[in-house]
């Protein structure tokens, strides 16, 4: 039988992706979002309407040997909930992965669909909450419900050294999260604002702010692509004097 793994230890980790994964798949603990991301699967958008909807939970994806995580709020309801991967398929992720290309983080400069060839680069893309919420607005329940899927994540991606969060409630869930085993960090300083870049103990992954690139802000002006640059340029900057 032709071996499909080098070690067990390889294999062990592959199984742990595949049972996470299955887990967030089946998932179905906010009947609000289950019952939001099946409408919108089904009314669909008059652009999208001969497409096929993915419309259930969506996994993160990048490469599993990853120094930074990229953490958003959740799914876009005719991107991710359309094309079922983070910041596929809408303009949030358009702008996302141009950047990430510019950074050397992506393969390509655009998200289509999952089929695109798409290959992520020493970053792994996820979110907090892995339904579409209404009005984009998940609650704090349905995001602490989604809670054990991040944490899970990073306990899979050993290599963490450093987080982006895409927005302000990004930032205040990765703060939390990290603030739980660093009990002496000055938390008090750390405010949410672009371009923050905020340390915690050591062995623990540093943590930078940055708008959302959803249309809001970048048609607005509020996060140009010169300011997403520099926060990936400062992510590199920052893994490459690890």
């Amino acid at each position: 039988m032709l071996c499909l793994f080098s070690d067990m230890k390889s294999m062990k980790v592959y199984s742990s992706w595949e049972q996470l994964n299955r887990k967030i798949l089946t998932c179905r603990r906010c009947q609000r979002l289950v019952d939001w991301r099946e409408r919108i699967a089904h009314i669909k958008k008059k652009e999208f309407i001969n497409c096929d909807y993915w419309g259930k939970p969506v996994t993160g994806f990048g490469d599993h040997h990853a120094r930074l995580m990229i953490v958003g709020l959740a799914p876009g309801a005719h991107g991710s909930n359309r094309t079922g991967r983070m910041f596929t398929g809408d303009a949030s992720g358009e702008f996302l992965f141009s950047a990430l290309y510019r950074a050397g983080f992506a393969s390509l400069p655009t998200s289509k669909n999952r089929e695109d060839g798409l290959v992520i680069n020493d970053a792994f893309i996820t979110a907090l909450c892995r339904c579409v919420p209404p009005a984009n607005k998940p609650t704090k329940e349905e995001i602490n419900n989604c809670q054990e899927f991040i944490l899970k994540e990073m306990q899979l991606i050993s290599n963490i050294r450093g987080i982006v969060a895409l927005g302000r409630i990004a930032f205040e869930q990765m703060k939390s999260l990290l603030n739980k085993t660093n009990l002496n960090s000055p938390m008090q300083n750390f405010i949410f604002k672009h371009g923050g870049l905020f340390y915690f103990q050591e062995n623990n992954p540093w943590l930078l702010a940055s708008y959302h690139p959803s249309r809001q802000n970048t048609q607005t002006g509020k996060l140009t692509r010169l300011m997403f640059d520099q926060i990936w340029s400062k992510a590199r900057e920052l893994l490459d004097s690890m």
